[in-house]
């Protein structure tokens, strides 16, 4: 074998070699690779499962599915502001998001009829106290037969049939939120006042200066938000996983990722027939000032603690 043949030999067993090399780095390389794709994975499902535990924070119930819901406040929170006399609103001291305090004067109403009571009932308390005299005196007279006993029935009788209609003026009055006492001391007001019979913040405003409202008619609502309600939408699957005093952790859109509580106080018990789900009542603890009826939920249950 020649020298030339010798080289080529060489050469051509260390270019196999490189070759294998280079096979066996890319296959550990291959392995390498699918190795990371497996750490990486895992690290992605560790880092969505505590994304989806961070909704309620760490204590959540095993497997507790996640519910939608919204922010309302009690019946007993929200009240309409309205008058069982029709009239025109003549000054109004409302604005949509404004706090107002209970019995504080909102409106006024103007209405003659309104002053025409008012008077129907000073009269009234006025003729009362005389016929109630007389009545007393015409008693006193009877027991000496100086007076007869029609004299005296019939004494009682305008007596009882005035003290009715004092009662009844002043029955209106106070359905009206006006003191007849105030009447009595204050003598006739032109104007019915309107009050907010709770304390909170107005909402749906109404009315405007000069418009003519029907009795029982709204002229705003006033929402107190103190202590609002988490409604909840639960479907049937899950509604064994639901009780009173169960706690729930939520999170409030457009809030960030800030983490609120409430504490389940009711549970609906009639069933939704157009999706066959049941509506919870959850108390929120503490409350955030950036909370509005009506704004959307997601809600986890979270253990007891």
């Amino acid at each position: 074998m020649t020298t030339r043949h010798t080289c080529m030999m060489i050469a051509l067993c260390g270019l196999m070699a490189a070759c294998a090399s280079r096979s066996q780095e890319a296959d550990a390389g291959a392995e390498n690779s699918k190795a990371a794709v497996a750490d990486s994975a895992a690290v992605s499902e560790k880092t969505d499962t505590a994304a989806v535990d961070a909704v309620t924070s760490a204590t959540n119930v095993a497997n507790s599915p996640t519910f939608n819901g919204l922010l309302m406040v009690a019946p007993d929170r929200m009240a309409t502001v309205s008058t069982t006399m029709g009239g025109r609103i003549h000054s109004l001291r409302a604005m949509p998001g404004r706090a107002v305090a209970r019995g504080e004067v909102v409106a006024t109403l103007d209405d003659p009829a309104f002053v025409e009571l008012q008077q129907t009932y000073l009269e009234a308390a006025a003729q009362l106290e005389y016929l109630e005299a007389e009545y007393r005196r015409q008693q006193a007279l009877g027991t000496h037969v100086a007076a007869s006993q029609h004299t005296v029935q019939q004494s009682k009788a305008e007596y009882l049939a005035m003290k009715s209609r004092a009662e009844a003026a002043a029955t209106r009055l106070h359905a009206l939120g006006v003191s007849p006492q105030s009447v009595r001391e204050g003598g006739i007001k032109p104007y019915l006042p309107i009050k907010a019979p709770i304390g909170g913040h107005i909402t749906r405003l109404e009315a405007n200066l000069g418009k003519y409202i029907e009795a029982g008619s709204s002229i705003c609502d006033i929402v107190d938000q103190r202590q609002p309600l988490v409604q909840l939408t639960v479907y049937e699957k899950d509604i064994h996983l639901m009780q009173v005093g169960g706690k729930v952790g939520f999170r409030v859109n457009g809030m960030g990722k800030k983490t609120f509580r409430a504490v389940i106080v009711s549970i609906d018990q009639s069933v939704d027939k157009s999706d066959y789900s049941v509506k919870v009542y959850a108390r929120v603890e503490g409350g955030h000032p950036t909370f509005r009826p009506g704004m959307y939920v997601r809600a986890k249950l979270i253990q007891n603690s």
